[in-house]
């Protein structure tokens, strides 16, 4: 893979190497070819240099235009390599490369800005080719921009110049010929001198500031050698900035006015002068001079579409901002309130507009602060609209605005407020409630009416009450006093009007509409509110058909009977009514109605119940009896209604509390007492498990409130014995004693042959007992006595005479030695010749070692006791530790290589030793 990968990166580089040449071949041509019109060789074998056609310095810029021609360029194009010479001495200061593709001649122009006035010194420029961006032309001849010649008295530049703020900046001092420059001082303060050449000093000055004088402008001063002193002036500012927000409107399709952002304000004394200037780009207007911000100028006849364009100029440069629209859409007409005229519940305004606008589609907008607003459609040709404004309160101020636009698209400024008072009268407070009779077809409506008087002067004299259903009207008259009245009506639509009768005329009437039976109608939302010793709080959702705001309606006394009806109206737009604590009763419970004006009538939005205070104190529940119980359970219930207005709270569940009855029990004991609550208020049942059978409980039943559980109900119960959980403990062991018996009585004979090998003798086993059981009584007694740190076994060696062993016994292969055998094994040893001795429950284990060390017969047994016993502190009325005792039996080597040696392990009865 390297190798491949090494070749062909060998042959792209021949490939490109070939190419080069073959460009470099083509130029050539090009180069010697007769009819080539670019650059050609002169007589001495060399490329033409290039001409420079113009040189030009703009001195407020510090810049030069160089201009030359180029000729038709190469395939790759020509670089021009330019230089800029300061002084007599061309000192090159600047030196760029610019590469440049022509297809025909053209005169190419190129701009360098100088850091240093031009007036200061000579400046020159001078350029060459380089053809096929390898072959270089020579330089043609320097051009020149002189400096300024000084004769009689120093020069400073710049001088009069706005310079751009927080930029560097550079001064000069042309002194004439023979005079030398001592200092420069800039804005008071000496800087260090830079020789520039031909007795020229300058200096920098880095981060130009404004200066915080009245007038922008800093001093520059030179010292020369002839003792003259020489001052200039130079101001600092800024550049312009971008327009920003531009906006255009008409109010009369005549005048256009256009507004803008102009950014940083500028200081009236800025010697930085500003020129605004706005192009209409789609017509053939001139341009328009403008102010700082604005600027108007006249519509042109038939044109809809105005594409402008803005430009901010100044010494310092230029912005530009381009924005368009359309004149029909940026028209804010201007109206003019024209008059007022009065009434008690109305006022009619009128005013005009100005300019030509009947021929477009206005709209105007009129309000009656505080109020609501009216929109109506302007279609008067003389100019002069009016407009009723109603619903107005008597002997109340109001202020009225007028603004118009056209189609709403865009609206004028409001007029100025015109205010005005509506002349006194009387208001009626109007609300209803309706009641379905015992006719189903039939309803009561309950009017009820509060009057406002607005002037101490205006006096009621009576009521009149009308209503109307489907072109038929009814009415009566009721006298000062009363303020309801009742009126039957069937299931359709009413509309109700009430109005006070005034001895000096009508008042204001009040309209009511009664809404048609809905069975279909959707069931209001129903909420219960939390208790706050402030008041209620009330909130709800907003109504989709809502037209003029919502009523709310309580009892004043609560639930009491007969209800004294209080409302309130709130305003549309609001959801939300405070009724402080003060107007209501703790531990009454208040239902408030919500109903929501529509446009035909009022609709029931909401429910919402509370109390200002709830309080503790509510009624016991009633226990059903009899009460249901088992063994360890009991089951109360029990009658309540939750929802009774009468509670003086809210009934949020129960409280079950359960003791145990009987002499032992302590009442005021925590751990005979429990507890069992019941969250929910409509559950009327409740189980207590876990209780002891046939015994005496005492239960205590209360309701919970939010303040805690409330007036109780006791009940004493026994539960019932659990016959069935005695016979079970009866016949659970008989009947698993009987069970073992059947699986076992097929293996009876093997169960009987391995109990008798268990508790046998070993056959041949001699022991005397009455000396052993002394022995062991007296090692007892010592054990007793001793501590447990004192405790040391002892060996017992007991001799006998035996025949020999292989004539009496056939010994079994020996055990692993110190290894003792569990129970389990020895029971399940084969029975050997020598005799058992069973074991009983009064052995002590014991160890016997047999020993043949000689030739004759004999036995060495040796008993090793290795007590274990309880400490002297233990309780003494404990049983004894047995004793485990291994029994070994050894035989020294005789000289018969057949004797062997074996341990038999076995259990002394302490009985038949």
């Amino acid at each position: 893979m390297e190798h491949g990968f090494s070749f062909d990166h060998f042959c792209i580089e021949q490939c490109l190497s070939f190419i080069i040449s073959l460009i470099d071949l083509l130029g050539l041509y090009f180069i010697f070819s007769e009819h080539h019109s670019g650059c050609c060789l002169n007589s001495v074998g060399e490329l033409p240099s290039p001409r420079i056609t113009h040189l030009e310095a703009f001195k407020d810029r510090q810049s030069l235009l160089v201009n030359w021609l180029v000729n038709k360029s190469s395939l790759v194009g020509d670089i021009y390599e330019i230089q800029i010479g300061r002084t007599e001495n061309y000192a090159v200061i600047y030196n760029k490369n610019l590469s440049i593709f022509s297809v025909d001649p053209v005169e190419y122009a190129w701009t360098w800005t100088s850091d240093l006035p031009l007036e200061c010194v000579d400046h020159s420029v001078r350029i060459r080719c380089f053809y096929n961006q390898s072959v270089p032309s020579a330089w043609s001849n320097w051009k020149t921009n002189n400096r300024t010649q000084v004769k009689g008295e120093t020069r400073i530049f710049p001088v009069d110049r706005v310079m751009r703020e927080n930029s560097s900046a550079m001064f000069c001092c042309v002194p004439p010929r023979g005079v030398n420059i001592i200092s420069m001082t800039f804005n008071q303060n000496e800087y260090p001198l830079i020789s520039i050449g031909a007795g020229v000093k300058a200096i920098t000055v880095h981060n130009l500031t404004i200066p915080k004088l009245r007038i922008k402008r800093l001093v520059l001063s030179c010292d020369n050698t002839a003792g003259g002193v020489s001052e200039v002036w130079n101001f600092i500012s800024f550049p312009p900035q971008k327009p920003r927000n531009i906006s255009c409107q008409t109010s009369d399709m005549i005048i256009v006015e256009c507004s803008w952002d102009s950014g940083r304000k500028r200081d009236k004394h800025d010697h930085n002068k500003q020129t605004q200037t706005l192009h209409i780009d789609n017509s053939d207007q001139l341009p328009i001079n403008c102010k700082a911000s604005t600027c108007t100028f006249p519509t042109i006849p038939h044109l809809k579409e105005y594409y402008i364009r803005l430009v901010v100029k100044d010494q310092l440069g230029e912005e530009t901002e381009s924005y368009s629209f359309n004149i029909s859409d940026r028209v804010l007409p201007v109206v003019e309130v024209e008059g007022v005229s009065l009434g008690v519940t109305y006022t009619t305004v009128s005013w005009i507009v100005h300019g030509n606008l009947t021929q477009l589609n206005l709209l105007c907008q009129v309000t009656a602060d505080p109020g609501s607003a009216t929109k109506l459609r302007y279609n008067s040709v003389s100019g002069l609209c009016k407009v009723k404004l109603e619903h107005l309160l008597p002997n109340t101020w109001y202020s009225t605005r007028v603004r118009c636009s056209v189609d709403g698209r865009l609206w004028g400024k409001w007029t100025k407020p015109r205010s005005f008072k509506t002349y006194p009268f009387v208001t009626l407070d109007v609300w209803r409630r309706i009641t379905q009779l015992s006719d189903p077809n039939s309803r009561q409506v309950t009017l009820l009416w509060t009057p406002h008087v607005t002037d101490s002067a205006a006096e009621i004299q009576g009521y009149r009450v009308q209503w109307s259903q489907g072109g038929q009207n009814w009415s009566e008259t009721k006298d000062s006093e009363q303020t309801q009245a009742e009126v039957a009506i069937n299931l359709g639509q009413y509309d109700f009007t009430v109005q006070a009768l005034l001895h000096t005329g009508s008042a204001i009437p009040a309209h009511i509409i009664i809404p048609q039976r809905d069975n279909d109608e959707i069931l209001p939302v129903k909420r219960r509110l939390s208790s706050s010793t402030s008041g209620f709080n009330l909130s709800w959702d907003e109504h989709d058909t809502l037209t003029c705001g919502y009523t709310v309606e309580w009892c004043f006394l609560g639930n009491a009977v007969p209800c004294t009806v209080r409302w309130l109206t709130v305003k549309e737009g609001n959801k939300t009514l405070f009724l402080p604590a003060s107007n209501f009763k703790a531990g009454c419970r208040y239902t408030f109605n919500i109903y929501a004006c529509t446009e035909n009538g009022y609709r029931l939005l909401e429910v919402q119940k509370g109390y200002s205070q709830e309080l503790k104190s509510v009624q016991s529940p009633i226990l059903v009896e009899p009460v249901q119980s088992t063994s360890s359970s009991v089951t109360l219930e029990w009658s309540y209604n939750e929802d009774d207005p009468a509670h003086t709270a809210f009934i949020t569940g129960y409280l079950v509390t359960g003791q145990e009855a009987g002499t032992d029990a302590l009442p005021a004991h925590v751990e005979n007492l429990f507890n069992v609550s019941v969250a929910d208020a409509r559950r009327k049942s409740v189980t207590i498990e876990g209780l002891r059978q046939d015994h005496k409980y005492v239960f205590s039943l209360s309701a919970l409130t939010k303040e805690g559980p409330g007036q109780s109900t006791n009940i004493t119960i026994r539960t019932k014995t659990n016959y069935s959980a005695q016979v079970a403990k009866i016949l659970t062991p008989i009947l698993l004693l009987l069970g073992c018996i059947i699986a076992l009585w097929p293996q009876r004979k093997i169960l009987k042959s391995r109990l008798r090998e268990i508790f046998a003798y070993p056959a041949g086993m001699t022991i005397k007992t009455p000396e052993l059981d002394s022995f062991l009584h007296e090692t007892g007694e010592r054990m007793h006595a001793l501590k447990v740190e004192e405790y040391r076994s002892c060996d017992i060696e007991i001799l006998n005479s035996r025949p020999l062993l292989k004539e009496t016994t056939a010994l079994r292969d020996p055990a692993p030695p110190n290894t003792l055998p569990s129970l389990a094994s020895q029971s399940s040893a084969p029975t050997t010749s020598l005799s058992s001795v069973l074991l009983e429950t009064g052995y002590c284990p014991q160890s016997a070692t047999v020993l043949r060390d000689r030739p004759d017969i004999q036995q060495m047994t040796s008993i090793k006791n290795e007590p274990f016993h309880h400490t002297m502190e233990e309780d003494s009325s404990e049983a004894q530790q047995l004793m485990f005792s291994e029994i070994k039996s050894s035989f020294e080597p005789s000289g018969s290589v057949h004797d062997s040696c074996s341990v038999i392990y076995g259990y002394i009865s302490n009985n038949t030793l």
